[in-house]
């Protein structure tokens, strides 16, 4: 590594199918069995899968009768985000035990940064075990961790010896890692980015090191620059205790196609109303309405407003997204309506984070 790159101690927390694995613990009956945690129906989708259900193909985001087709014998049940969210907060209260710079993702992953911590430990290592056995002894859940320099490197390896167990990347094996890893194993690099480093003849860390900064963004854009940094080792993001929202989305999907504007009116008043309230416990205002169309056929369709003022109320939001429905004539029938509401006022603040210049020497312990 470059010695002028500030070293941090970064753990990243990253609990086994959570949700699935929540509904395991309750519910003994269901532990050993292919689970998803979500909707069985034709329109239902998949929230989670235990790993059980994973070995059939089965995976998040994937429709429930998709899922049903590769694992027949699948067990469906519905969410509970309550329950998630309870467990969620008893595991970042063990977090918190450890370090006030606490960077949650979700309600089952987050980063740690413990180069400074409440116990005074030198060892990464050993702190992220003793997290993972004090959330295994209070929740009965397991959680997989990745401890490296900064938040990508932490971030990959944490998914390396999933499930229940961890990987380390100290500083003096940085760079040999990220040259052997496989460019789709980099944080960010989707499968269509990937395929497109295929065609350029990148497939490893150290081919993706061997193109210029010039070249990566002739060809990726502004993701040029991000590419070129994490394969160096220069990924400089810091955890940021207190992540500010840039937007606040709710949708729905129905179980009937809609055709009648009139009917899609009355869940769009349902949709703002959510919005209204998750904006005045946050005392968040915004600027942006974004309206979002799925047909019958999948097609997506967004459609898009910017006031001159700042607005919160559920009657100015349905307003507009009123008036975006009526924008232009519906090209089929609707299977879901969803509303963003992005350009918010909270964007202008800026959360407290130390001094990213400040470079850690390497005589402590990873």
């Amino acid at each position: 590594m470059d010695p002028s790159i500030p070293i941090r101690k970064i753990i990243h927390v990253d609990m086994d199918a959570f949700y699935a694995s929540v509904e395991q613990k309750d519910d003994p009956s269901l532990k050993g069995r292919p689970l998803a945690v979500g909707g069985g129906s034709k329109r239902g989708v998949v929230a989670a899968a235990s790993y059980e259900a994973r070995k059939f193909g089965v995976h998040s985001a994937m429709s429930g009768y998709l899922a049903r087709q590769k694992c027949p014998n699948l067990i469906f049940v519905k969410p509970r985000f309550e329950r998630y969210r309870e467990i969620s907060h008893q595991i970042r209260e063990i977090f918190r035990s450890y370090t006030d710079l606490v960077e949650p993702l979700s309600l089952d992953e987050a980063y740690l940064d413990v180069t400074e911590n409440k116990i005074g430990f030198p060892s990464a290592t050993l702190i992220a075990r003793e997290i993972r056995s004090r959330i295994y002894e209070k929740t009965g859940l397991t959680s997989s961790a990745g401890i490296s320099v900064n938040k990508f490197l932490a971030k990959i390896a944490s998914d390396l010896n999933k499930p229940n167990g961890q990987k380390t990347i100290p500083p003096e094996e940085v760079e040999d890692f990220l040259l052997s890893l496989e460019i789709r194993k980099f944080y960010g690099v989707g499968k269509v980015t990937a395929e497109k480093m295929h065609n350029l003849g990148i497939f490893t860390g150290a081919d993706l090191k061997n193109r210029s900064l010039e070249f990566l963004s002739d060809h990726f854009g502004k993701s040029g620059k991000h590419y070129y940094e994490v394969v160096r080792g220069s990924h400089l993001s810091p955890v940021k205790a207190k992540r500010i929202p840039k937007s606040v989305g709710a949708e729905r999907t129905f179980s009937e196609n809609l055709s009648s504007e009139l009917f899609m009116l009355e869940r769009l008043e349902q949709i703002t109303r959510k919005q209204e309230s998750r904006l005045k416990s946050g005392k968040q205002k915004e600027k942006t309405i974004t309206l979002k169309i799925k047909y019958s056929d999948f097609r997506l369709q967004t459609r898009s407003k910017t006031l001159p003022l700042y607005i919160s109320a559920k009657s100015l939001i349905l307003e507009v997204a009123r008036e975006l429905l009526y924008q232009e004539p519906l090209q089929d029938s609707v299977r879901l309506l969803g509303i963003s509401l992005s350009n918010l006022n909270t964007e202008a603040k800026k959360p407290e984070s130390k001094d990213d210049s400040v470079s850690v020497q390497l005589q402590f312990s990873f």
